[in-house]
């Protein structure tokens, strides 16, 4: 079987696994959220809090708890790195220099993960397990809780109410992130990936000499880190790592955790808001970009010429021999169109164009099928653009899901596609024009740009995969990157509750015959011509100056 071949079997298998597992988790998100029942442990968890999980919040409360909850996140992550080298468990690691540390905190409360350090290197059992691994359940259950409030905004009407956030995270935790992580885990395990608690040991290589390797509970981090869009590796190689991700089975496992609930969250959508076509419509606007994009990379990275290319059969530089090219253009869309940032090759050793759908993969908002719960509240902010847009081409008021899109609305969408763009941009710009920033390039021109873009891109989409080649661990990229990230998942944050409190005070739309239906593939087509284009306008003359003019060249 030829390596396309072999690529396109693995394809299908995946579509094939998220068809059959979607339907059944969406409509159990859709019970845990809906359910006002309480299971024991999430009542002590309540009364451990002090929260009364029955009451309702408007969207400011919401949104202070969503704020308060990070916050206490960042300083807790924050001061265990700080006192790391006086545990139990360090392994004799130093603790955590204070601007790492920050930017370290920053991006794993973010669902970023962003890592400016190696983790075999610098992080003990205590900071891996107990503060790292923590926040990948909690930073995915705050997206999703987020999310679900946004359905709520449409689902509800003459409310200001979204429901309760200490509710929807502590269910999102108990009851969706950690049975699938267990199971998950498990799975991993059989595969070959490792899960102990042992300390550093030597050794032996082929070539003579020793090495030193540390274990860890890899597999029940590697389950969240995938599960939740995480992407934080154990070891610095990341899935790379034969720790983490031992074969060909395990690398596709672990491409269908990723993808799995930011999937699955549509049909929960559709079943909050009684209509489960228009949730479908979401899936179809985020499958088609996902299955284009993947067709894309395979194709740019089988395709390259040259004579080492031929011998290769394709671009195998920055690839493992072990996933081969198709394994790696799945696994490489999968993590930039997610807000995953895992990685199972170097994508900076990509070619030119298969760099440049990496970045733009990320610059769409990381909304096909995005990051957990990020990405159905990106992709329906489109979805009220693409309405917006719709109702001017016929002169008609917007709406969507019964709910007119006025003035307000479309503010609040607008803000929240601005603010990426702006830190990304911003950026990228005051790092590429002063010297500092610049000497951390070991790549000058169009690749040495698209380092810089890369970084900020990935930290302000709170994704958290990198180009290698830039040294991002300094004190501007730590502190530039780690203010990236908490503005990138924050600020969008206020606009979507606030969007979601507009819509719930609103009365219902009787649909009429002008009502235009969105939830027909023409709509899904509008969505996916709307998200292009915004994105397109945005960050063309950035890819210009990187990923397109390496890709020409080249």
């Amino acid at each position: 079987m030829s390596p396309q071949a072999a690529g396109l079997l693995q394809l299908t298998a995946l579509i094939a696994a998220l068809a059959l597992a979607c339907r059944p988790l969406g409509d159990h998100m859709a019970k845990v959220y809906s359910s006002d029942k309480h299971s024991r442990p999430e009542k002590w968890i309540y009364r451990a809090i002090g929260v009364n999980p029955a009451a309702e919040m408007r969207w400011p409360s919401y949104l202070r708890g969503v704020l308060a909850f990070s916050a206490a996140s960042v300083l807790f992550l924050y001061l265990l790195q700080r006192i790391q080298g006086s545990m139990p468990g360090s392994l004799g690691f130093s603790s955590i220099d204070p601007d790492q540390a920050f930017n370290t905190a920053a991006s794993f409360v973010a669902n970023t993960n962003w890592q400016s350090y190696s983790g075999e290197q610098a992080m003990g059992h205590v900071v891996q397990t107990g503060g790292l691994a923590v926040q990948n359940f909690l930073s995915a259950a705050v997206g999703m809780a987020v999310a679900v409030a946004l359905v709520r905004g449409f689902a509800r009407s003459r409310t200001g109410e979204l429901g309760n956030f200490w509710a929807d995270l502590v269910r999102g935790t108990v009851r969706v992130l950690l049975p699938i992580s267990v199971i998950g885990a498990l799975v991993l395990v059989a595969c070959g990936a490792i899960q102990n608690f042992s300390g550093i040991h030597q050794v032996g290589q082929f070539t003579g000499g020793t090495q030193e390797w540390n274990g860890g509970a890899v597999a029940s981090q590697e389950a969240i880190k995938e599960l939740g869009t995480n992407g934080g590796g154990y070891f610095n190689a990341n899935s790379a790592h034969p720790f983490e991700n031992p074969n060909p089975l395990s690398n596709l496992f672990e491409i269908f955790l990723i993808l799995l609930i930011p999937f699955a969250l549509t049909r929960t959508f559709g079943r909050m808001a009684g209509s489960l076509r228009q949730g479908y419509a979401i899936l179809g606007a985020m499958a088609v970009i996902w299955i284009g994009f993947t067709a894309l990379m395979m194709w740019t990275e089988f395709a390259h010429r040259g004579p080492a290319f031929e011998i290769a059969g394709g671009a195998m530089e920055g690839k493992e021999t072990r996933f081969g090219i198709a394994g790696s253009s799945i696994f490489a869309v999968a993590t930039t169109l997610t807000s995953t940032g895992a990685v199972n090759s170097f994508h900076s050793s990509y070619t030119g164009f298969g760099g440049g759908i990496t970045l733009l993969g990320m610059q769409l908002g990381e909304i096909a099928p995005g990051g957990v719960g990020s990405g159905l509240y990106g992709m329906l902010i489109m979805a009220v653009i693409a309405v917006f847009i719709a109702g001017l081409m016929v002169g008609r008021t917007p709406e969507y899901l019964g709910k007119k899109i006025g003035t307000r609305q479309i503010k609040l969408a607008a803000c929240y596609i601005l603010v990426t763009p702006a830190l990304v941009l911003g950026f990228t710009a005051v790092a590429v024009a002063l010297p500092a920033p610049a000497d951390s390039m070991t790549n000058s021109g169009a690749h040495g740009f698209s380092e810089i873009l890369y970084a900020y891109t990935s930290g302000a989409n709170n994704n958290g995969s990198a180009f290698a080649g830039l040294d991002a661990d300094t004190p501007w990229f730590n502190t530039t990157i780690g203010i990236a990230i908490l503005l990138g998942r924050f600020l969008p944050m206020v606009f979507v509750l606030a969007l979601a409190g507009s819509l719930a005070e609103q009365r219902p739309v009787p649909e009429t015959a002008g009502t235009l239906r969105t939830d027909k593939p023409l709509y899904a087509g509008l969505l996916v011509g709307t998200i292009l284009i915004i994105t397109g306008l945005t960050y063309f003359p950035a890819l210009a100056l990187g990923p397109l003019a390496e890709g020409l060249a080249s």
